[in-house]
């Protein structure tokens, strides 16, 4: 028996380190150990769920769901980082990355992985659907001209929201929203510097 016959893909598949499912029409086919672990689910309990119950609101699970086809079918693969909803209601940050299975249909068939970021990067603050939404495309380094022609809302409505997330960051600048959202450490004010002059 050569190696490759003696691999078992199944197991490797249930015992990967990372969360992974297989989807047809954003149903949940096949989910590992690491998943249901992640989002906090007894084993199979995921199995035959719509991708909505791991999203914060079916708002949400929609919207994703419809941005994520234009760049699927360019592409044949996705990936964002988003505020997920684990079993507790427990939001948390999460690295999603698919692959569409069906060329130019991409919800009816794919093979999604999840990586939990909360360790990293925590939810520090309560936020609006549109809000975690618009956080998400930030983190991508996206300006608001370019998120505002992504989820269809005018640039303006954009940069209110920015404003919203920068007051409950505590964010100065967008840059320091953006460290913040991405939980990185800001580097010493330059404030402090110019205070000691």
């Amino acid at each position: 028996m050569s190696a490759s016959q003696s691999i078992n893909y199944e197991t490797i598949f249930h015992h990967a380190p990372i969360g992974m499912c297989v989807s047809q029409h954003r149903i949940i086919q096949a989910c590992n150990h690491a998943l249901t672990d992640m989002f906090g689910y007894e084993c199979d309990a995921l199995l035959g769920q719509s991708f909505s119950v791991l999203y914060p609101t079916p708002d949400e699970f929609e919207r994703t769901g419809a941005r994520i086809v234009p760049i699927m079918n360019a592409k044949g693969h996705y990936s964002d980082e988003r505020i997920m909803k684990r079993a507790n209601q427990e939001l948390f940050w999460c690295h999603v990355t698919g692959g569409a299975l069906v060329k130019n249909d991409p919800h009816a068939a794919g093979i999604w992985t999840f990586e939990d970021l909360s360790a990293k990067r925590p939810v520090t603050a309560e936020l609006t659907p549109r809000e975690r939404e618009i956080a998400a495309l930030l983190v991508e380094g996206k300006t608001s001209k370019l998120i505002a022609r992504q989820i269809g809302l005018s640039p303006r409505t954009v940069e209110m929201h920015r404003a919203k997330l920068m007051r409950k960051f505590a964010a100065a600048t967008s840059s320091e929203l953006v460290h913040r959202l991405l939980g990185v450490p800001l580097q010493p004010s330059t404030a402090i510097s110019t205070a000691t002059v």
